[in-house]
């Protein structure tokens, strides 16, 4: 049997400054807008026979309160923690909670960036890291965890 797509649910969580997408350094970042990345998931999660709900907050005590709530209640997480990919420690414990696969996403290769933007603070505790391939990203982890 399979499982439904109400069981098959995947959260993708947006950190700082990601609601200023397609205003914000669109050289760096790209020209398309949060709704428009959000609508491209929505879509190749109904192709994939799942569900995806999303979420952007610039707050990092929402942002954890959200990891949190997503234990138990979806098989997958995609996070792209923006700025605070290098300074919240608090984020990573929150991830340490998870039993889920859990993909960490950048639109850009943050390791070609300035030097403060190098380190990750997440990655030895994420299941995978996708980094530099700009919207493609998020839809290649979505592809990803659809298959774990």
């Amino acid at each position: 049997m399979n499982p439904s797509k109400k069981d098959r649910k995947v959260m993708v969580i947006h950190g700082p400054n990601l609601n200023m997408l397609g205003k914000r350094e669109p050289e760096i970042y790209g020209k398309e807008t949060l709704d428009e990345i959000n609508a491209k998931l929505e879509e190749l999660a109904e192709k994939l026979g799942i569900n995806v709900e999303t979420f952007q907050s610039n707050y990092e005590g929402k942002i954890i309160e959200k990891i949190q709530k997503t234990s138990g209640r979806c098989k997958g997480l995609i996070i792209n923690p923006a700025a605070f990919t290098h300074t919240s420690i608090a984020i990573r414990d929150a991830l340490l909670l998870l039993d889920i696969p859990v993909i960490e996403i950048h639109l850009s290769n943050i390791y070609k960036r300035e030097p403060f933007r190098r380190k990750s603070m997440i990655a030895d505790v994420v299941t995978a890291q996708i980094t530099g391939f700009g919207v493609q990203g998020y839809l290649m982890a979505l592809k990803a965890i659809a298959k774990m």
